[in-house]
């Protein structure tokens, strides 16, 4: 899912779909499984009608081998003729490998392995409006939970700064199966069989084009009406492995029963097409009439409900065949992960990550904000641009009381790729953002005199080698011209700069020409040695940052994007040193608000959570996370439902603006 712009909220979406073990017992059902599997995924975007999906095809064969052209046939016909244009959705694009046999020979003789007939599906539409998005997280009314708006001190007229605004109770709610298969739980190809070292015989299919379309249509409808709470298809390991998944990013027990006339293996572990959706209790009539309306009142089932007590509990005619506990049942999930990571990975990391994935008393993301950064004056000039349709498609970007636009640099190297996110953020603010390229300033064609702002932008600078900040910072250091016009330039004190993710990385290797950033770490490698893209929390320090003012206590989700980012100092005294200078801005903390070095949490391992430093001036600022990937609520990974258009990491850039005058 992807925002198409970041003033609109209009996007992309793309799902993937494939059934190929089915291919063994039936080319044509593995075929239409796969068009249906990637629909049924793509359905939790809000997208509208059906026609406006494409699909790309990939077809893997090998024709060469006796019975495997005939069955690539009956697959091409069985997508191509028959069941696409009853859906109404075209293939315009797609590929083919047509080798997938090989042969050799040992001491037993002429071998052959020879892959089965694979479809695999993309799925790719527009998006209508993408914070309609459906997770398969389950949710459920918490005492512990973000405290994203609360009302601040009170003025001396005794009045509140900003109220609080409430969220309505979620309060009991249902899951519901949607089942495509219509009762007739087909085990043929089902992973349950392949642990069995079996195939099985009758195999899920598509039986009726018209169910999946009436499928979407419903979802899609009761996705707009906001009905749904939590969505996820029915695939791979069938109805207990999408209730499991549900349960792990939920975080909460389920209770899950077995309507009586249905085996229990066949009932948990048959991959029909389908769904299982959480909903408001309230809500259940109103949810089983437009099922109803869309032909699905003899497949809908009331499956379950939520516990409490981390419970995964599976019973049948009030009778319980299964019950585990959610962190052990986690712990099983999870371990292939925890395994191959400690082989791939730092074997420590590895383990912190498995650790914290069973921890019960972890409440997740729980963001803590101390400031207000609900603008009336930015939401009044914010106001929704509307299709026809009713779906929001803009949203204006500067405050209407900023009178001047100061130009800031938004500066860039071969390879960077965060600035066009940056400029839209600075932009949003007030300012005239300026695309400034390194080779502009080393040939003499800009100057940073011109600027009240500079930010450096994060990405991949020189294709990503190692040390590419370093690189990057080199440039300037060993160029006469580009060294004064930094150096001038962080002397001004009528200026500031940002340096974020790469971009920290070259700014921090500018330390001898930043007054006050001596003892600045470097920044190496992550101790996990990957590349880390992830959401995670940063608690505010107080600090001289002009980019942080009254930010201070706060917590915020924001994203990380690096494989550099460990803050190195010449020993452990110098880095306690500079933790407790007051220069650190910001510091990686666990869902408990605590600084933390614990992997993923803190996703490099930087010593003291320390991950946003500045100098006494507060002026040069440097961090690894992005703040300008997620300066709108509707670009997080994850927010509380009621942040508006701005996130808060929205404060840093109209501090800037501030700051300028």
């Amino acid at each position: 899912m992807t925002a198409a712009s970041y003033d609109v909220y209009t996007g992309e979406a793309m799902a993937m779909g494939e059934r190929t073990p089915v291919a063994v017992n039936n080319s044509a059902a593995s075929a239409r499984l796969a068009v249906g599997e990637a629909l049924t995924n793509l359905a939790a975007a809000q997208i509208g009608d059906l026609g406006k999906v494409n699909l790309s095809a990939n077809w893997m064969a090998a024709p060469a081998v006796p019975g495997d052209a005939a069955d690539l046939y009956a697959a091409v016909q069985a997508v191509g003729m028959e069941l696409c244009p009853a859906l109404g959705i075209t293939i315009p694009v797609g590929k083919d490998s047509m080798s997938m046999s090989t042969t050799w020979k040992d001491a037993g003789g002429d071998k052959r392995m020879t892959a089965p007939v694979s479809l695999i599906v993309s799925a790719f539409a527009p998006v209508a409006d993408i914070r309609l998005t459906l997770t398969p997280q389950l949710r459920y009314d918490s005492d512990v939970g973000a405290q994203s708006r609360c009302a601040l001190s009170d003025d001396p007229e005794g009045r509140s700064k900003t109220a609080p605004l409430q969220n309505p109770p979620i309060g009991e709610t249902v899951l519901l199966l949607i089942d495509l298969g219509r009762g007739q739980n087909r085990l043929g190809g089902s992973i349950l069989a392949q642990t069995v070292s079996q195939m099985g015989e009758a195999t899920p299919d598509v039986d009726n084009p018209k169910d999946l379309k009436n499928f979407w249509n419903a979802i899609q409808l009761l996705s707009r009406q906001k009905k749904i709470l939590a969505y996820h298809d029915r695939s791979d390991g069938g109805l207990l492995a999408t209730v499991a998944e549900m349960a792990f990013a939920g975080h909460t027990g389920v209770d899950l029963e077995i309507p009586n006339g249905h085996e229990v293996f066949s009932a948990l572990f048959n991959e029909e097409l389908g769904a299982v959706i959480q909903i408001r209790a309230d809500d259940l009539d109103e949810v089983s009439l437009t099922l109803r309306e869309h032909g699905f009142k003899a497949c809908t089932t009331r499956i379950g409900t939520l516990n409490r007590t981390h419970t995964f509990r599976v019973t049948r005619g009030g009778k319980t065949v299964f019950e585990e506990n959610l962190f052990a049942l986690r712990a099983l999930w999870s371990d292939v992960t925890r395994r191959l990571a400690a082989l791939r990975d730092n074997p420590a990391c590895a383990e912190q990550e498995h650790t914290l994935r069973l921890d019960p008393t972890n409440p997740g993301i729980t963001p803590k904000i101390t400031f207000d950064f609900f603008n009336t004056e930015a939401t009044e000039s914010t106001e929704l641009k509307s299709k026809p349709s009713g779906f929001p498609t803009s949203v204006a970007s500067v405050p209407s009381g900023l009178k001047t636009k100061p130009p800031i640099a938004i500066l860039r190297e071969q390879g960077v790729n965060g600035e066009v996110e940056m400029a839209a953020a600075f932009t949003r603010a007030g300012f005239r953002a300026v695309d400034v390229h390194m080779t502009a300033i080393l040939a003499g064609r800009v100057s940073l005199e011109d600027f009240r702002g500079l930010a450096a932008c994060g990405g991949f600078s020189y294709g990503d080698v190692l040390g590419a900040g370093e690189g990057w910072a080199k440039s300037i250091l060993f160029n006469e011209r580009a060294r004064a016009e930094f150096a001038a330039f962080f002397a001004r004190e009528d200026a500031f700069a940002l340096g974020v993710c790469n971009g920290c990385q070259m700014v921090s290797n500018l330390k001898s020409i930043i007054p006050g950033a001596e003892h600045w770490p470097r920044f190496v490698q992550n101790k996990s040695e990957r590349y880390e893209g992830r959401f995670v929390s940063l608690k505010i320090e107080k600090s001289p940052s002009v980019l942080f003012r009254d930010m201070e206590g706060s917590v915020i989700p924001i994203a990380v994007a690096h494989g550099e980012g460990y803050a190195e100092f010449p020993d452990a005294a110098a880095a306690a040193a500079f933790s407790a200078s007051g220069l650190v801005a910001a510091r990686f903390v666990d869902n408990h608000h605590q600084p933390t070095e614990v992997y993923p949490l803190n996703p490099n391992s930087s010593p003291f959570g320390m991950t946003a430093l500045t100098t006494a001036s507060g002026r040069v600022t440097i961090m690894m996370p992005h703040p300008e990937r997620v300066f709108r609520s509707a670009c997080m990974s994850w927010s509380p439902a009621d942040w508006g258009e701005d996130s808060p990491w929205m404060k840093l850039f109209r501090n800037a603006r501030a700051w300028v005058g």
